[in-house]
């Protein structure tokens, strides 16, 4: 989180953000943070990051599994006197506040995403679990409100890779959830979420300020939301169903890349002091938002309008600009010492990497990631 004084991000500025300036190799700078830092066997919320970025390749810098790793070491059971069958779950944190799933379903999300097969087993501290036990899990454990709380996007992510529509499922609560139902959801969700963006569109604003309302008080702005809605899309009868609501969900988030672009410069100018946190801000923004459209695209065929094409070569050109302004810092090159300064931000230093690098890649040309 920003200091409380980051309000400075409602500044208005009048005028657009500055061109960009020469392409400059900003994206391996990106994808060493993440491999470097991610890769620490003791932190699984950071491997799941790395996974993020290499899926089911990525490694510890032990050389083990990224998955493996976080399956043996943090994977929890219920007491094996509990009538089967079988709870597994992650908690949010270890004792000493590392972070290992402080999302619900992060980690079967992730290994879900990066290719794993429900048949896939991993080891575990007791023996062998298969993916398709831990989503048991999830399901046993999913209650529909999360279809409409700032939580719920990695649980509905991971759902929703597992389910086709008409798909259903019964918790442990003896409730049966229908996946269209939660879809459904979700996608009112995201519309309520985004209404403050959308009336600033339409009345054609530069800008709206962000107070920590709306879409704003999700996490990571809610682009992991936007993320797992969208890709339900990947069915011809969702995209059908939903049509022209969808479609402006993706207007909105496109107008947020320039609402929100002058907005961080403003704050640049304006609070010279939280250069490091404002910039980190900003690779974390512009690189969800690339990464949330370019999952958009290769998981439901979307074909970007010239202009969302161009906004897509915008948020590129500001990713690097960013990326760049923050290796002159030296928080990528000294990212230990931070972490003993400000461990919040360092942790944001490396998950936002990932998702960069990741969000680089999905819209980089041929051979040129």
């Amino acid at each position: 989180m920003l200091p409380s004084s980051m309000a400075l991000l409602g500044l208005t500025l009048s005028a657009p953000p500055p061109s960009p300036p020469p392409t400059a190799p900003a994206a391996p700078v990106l994808h060493a943070q993440c491999r470097t830092h991610a890769a620490d066997p003791g932190n699984p919320w950071a491997l799941a990051h790395g996974m993020d970025l290499d899926g089911r390749a990525f490694r510890t810098r032990e050389g083990r599994p990224a998955a493996e790793a976080i399956v043996a070491g943090f994977l929890r059971r219920e007491s094996p006197k509990a009538a089967p069958p079988a709870r597994y779950f992650f908690d949010a944190f270890t004792p000493d506040g590392t972070p290992v799933e402080p999302h619900p379903a992060l980690q079967v999300k992730t290994l879900l995403l990066s290719g794993h097969p429900l048949s896939h087993t991993f080891p575990a501290a007791w023996g062998p679990v298969s993916l398709r036990e831990l989503v048991a899990s999830l399901q046993h454990d999913f209650r529909p409100a999360l279809a409409t709380s700032p939580e719920g996007a990695w649980a509905l992510d991971a759902l929703s890779r597992v389910h086709k529509p008409g798909g259903a499922f019964q918790n442990g609560a003896g409730q049966t959830v229908r996946i269209d139902a939660v879809m459904d959801a979700a996608l009112g969700t995201l519309e309520s979420a985004n209404s403050a963006l959308a009336e600033g569109m339409k009345a054609g604003r530069a800008q709206v300020p962000k107070n920590k309302q709306g879409i704003y008080a999700h996490p990571c702005g809610g682009l992991h939301f936007f993320q797992a809605v969208a890709g339900w899309a990947r069915f011809p009868s969702v995209r059908k169903a939903w049509g022209a609501r969808l479609d402006a969900q993706v207007d909105v988030l496109v107008y947020r890349l320039g609402s929100e672009a002058r907005q961080y410069e403003a704050a640049l100018v304006a609070a010279p002091a939280f250069r490091v946190p404002v910039l980190v801000q900003m690779v974390k923004f512009y690189g969800h938002w690339l990464e949330a459209l370019g999952r958009y695209r290769d998981e439901t065929g979307w074909k970007p309008t010239p202009a969302q094409a161009r906004a897509v070569e915008q948020a590129r050109a500001a990713l690097e600009r960013a990326a760049l302004q923050l290796e002159a810092t030296g928080a990528f090159r000294d990212t230990a010492t931070l972490a003993r300064k400000e461990p919040q931000l360092a942790l944001d230093l490396v998950g936002d990497a990932c998702h960069a690098a990741r969000g680089w890649d999905l819209w980089a040309p041929p051979g040129a990631k």
